[in-house]
């Protein structure tokens, strides 16, 4: 059975990779703490310090409300990595339950593959809006949008892990002996697919924001009052063709750092966690979300 801590405290790259993304959840929490934190005075609107250019006082500059555009890009950031966060891990809890029942039950399996083919042969950007718009829009539906459609890649790949493991001599002699497939999906599969787990849900978090932000821009998303990253963007348009970049450039900046720093941590994780080629399983390294 593999084992998280002996991973992480491993000396190799695979040891450096895992305390890497410790470091990025730690830096991830914080950031989400510190969003909620923020005194509602220095996200107070304030026409006398409306559009103003970045300086010592507000570093990022105000919006056209007089708004703090560091503090509101550091709430904006806080509110779409939690519902980043939230999503991706629904969308990987769902791909390791799709891909461990695929792999133990032959009826589930064609139901499996055929469910994620069709999700995989519909424009991606466009089964997001239709769930979306199904559930409502607003925070809840942007959720659900994201952790629907992102799954079938990592169930696919894990489907493939979890049927070699379920080939091997000690989960056929637990089959014999009347282990139930709950049973062996707890103590053989789980542990043994959690290195790809982790891998596939850094993997797939970075895309879950970029995606909440889409959403939230063209209207879908997050709701308006809320502070999020797509939604500054959103009302920050006019005031770019205005001449005010700033209002652009600090959450625009901040989600371009958050997702980017995310991608390269998941190539580190996807290529120390996952061989290199994935033969039948149709799935290589670079294509998990």
């Amino acid at each position: 059975m593999v084992s998280i801590v002996s991973i992480v405290t491993r000396s190799d790259d695979t040891g450096k990779s895992y305390r890497l993304a410790l470091f990025m959840a730690i830096v991830v929490t914080l950031m989400i703490w510190g969003g909620g934190a923020l005194p509602d005075t220095m996200m107070a609107v304030n026409p006398a310090q409306r559009s103003l250019a970045p300086s010592w006082q507000h570093w990022l500059g105000t919006d056209l409300l007089g708004r703090d555009m560091a503090s509101r890009t550091l709430a904006g950031l806080a509110q779409s990595l939690k519902v980043g966060l939230l999503a991706a891990a629904l969308s990987t809890l769902l791909a390791m339950v799709m891909g461990m029942m695929a792999a133990l039950n032959r009826s589930l399996d064609r139901l499996v593959s055929s469910l994620t083919d069709m999700m995989l042969g519909m424009p991606h950007f466009v089964l997001l809006i239709m769930v979306a718009y199904a559930f409502g829009g607003g925070t809840v539906g942007v959720t659900w949008a994201v952790a629907l459609t992102h799954w079938p890649r990592l169930a696919r790949l894990l489907r493939h892990e979890a049927k070699t493991l379920v080939k091997s001599d000690y989960v056929q002699v637990s089959r014999s002996l009347g282990r139930s497939n709950l049973w062996l999906a707890r103590h053989h599969l789980m542990p043994h697919l959690m290195p790809q787990w982790i891998a596939g849900f850094v993997v797939i978090f970075p895309h879950a924001i970029l995606h909440e932000a889409g959403l939230s821009f063209i209207g879908l998303g997050i709701e308006p009052h809320l502070p999020s990253i797509g939604v500054m963007l959103a009302n920050s348009l006019n005031a770019m063709l205005a001449g005010f970049w700033w209002v652009v450039l600090a959450p625009g900046l901040g989600l371009m750092l958050v997702a980017f720093g995310f991608e390269r941590l998941g190539e580190r994780l996807r290529r120390q966690a996952l061989p290199p080629d994935r033969g039948s399983s149709g799935v290589s390294p670079g294509q998990v979300a």
